[in-house]
């Protein structure tokens, strides 16, 4: 069961919050969500005809193709954002992917380099791209998806745990940061209330949406969370206090 309330979030509007991976099911949950609570979502993935197939009914979405693994082309998109919206409040890391194979041998190269590129390498980017951004905020927020595999590896998924896992370290380490970076302007003071930057790792089995279930009606998808559900939790972190959430690993099952 989620750590976060359901209801209640307190999210302030008007946040300008950019959703990495927006095209998938989980991207498009957690960006209507957003956009309820009164947010300026920035939709960013890496194929422009999925963006505008996920986004072309929505306005008040702007979206921007970019290859998230290429250090570059996150600098330019960063660039464009502050020119065409301003400083973000939010960076959602939703780019995922998954790959198995059977055993410690079965673990292939090709596997390792396809997730380290999707679940470390565009985390790494993005996070130092916004990250001025993010603890200049006063609601500033980086947030990933993590997976309970790390807590319980197998030899079939060796890759797909250790990929998650770094990127789960990479996160700590954005967290310490935050909670470092807080004091360096001018009156800030090394006090909890001063923290308002947070970089929280959400827990999860694995996502489950109603195309999934419509197309293995017979399957009963135990202890997967709805990306209805994640897009709730993702919303309320925005209401939640920065020192409450910093650095935390938080499940959502």
């Amino acid at each position: 069961m989620s750590e976060l309330p359901s209801t209640g979030s307190g999210m302030p509007s008007g946040l300008r919050i950019l959703v990495a991976g927006a095209s998938g099911a989980s991207g498009q949950a957690v960006s209507a969500a957003l956009r309820a609570s009164g947010a300026q979502v920035i939709a960013v993935g890496s194929n422009p005809e999925h963006l505008q197939s996920a986004y072309a009914n929505d306005d008040g979405v702007l979206t921007f193709a970019c290859d998230l693994a290429d250090a570059g082309a996150v600098r330019d998109l960063a660039a464009r954002v502050a020119a065409e919206v301003g400083s973000l409040d939010g960076l959602v890391h939703l780019v995922g992917g998954w790959r198995g194979g059977k055993g410690i041998a079965g673990q292939t190269d090709e596997d390792w380099d396809f997730l380290h590129r999707n679940l470390v390498t565009t985390l790494r980017n993005t996070t130092r791209a916004f990250y001025d951004d993010l603890i200049a905020s006063s609601h500033g927020r980086a947030v990933i998806v993590s997976a309970t595999a790390v807590g319980s590896p197998t030899a079939g998924g060796a890759n797909y745990a250790a990929a998650k896992a770094a990127a789960e370290s990479w996160m700590f380490s954005v967290a310490d940061g935050f909670r470092r970076d807080r004091a360096a302007g001018p009156g800030a003071k090394e006090t909890a209330e001063a923290e308002h930057s947070a970089a929280v790792v959400l827990v999860i089995k694995a996502l489950v949406d109603d195309r999934m279930r419509a197309a293995n009606p017979e399957k009963p998808f135990t202890g997967f969370t709805d990306v209805a559900d994640l897009a709730t939790a993702v919303k309320n972190l925005f209401g939640r206090p920065a020192a409450e959430i910093n650095g935390r690993r938080i499940p959502l099952v």
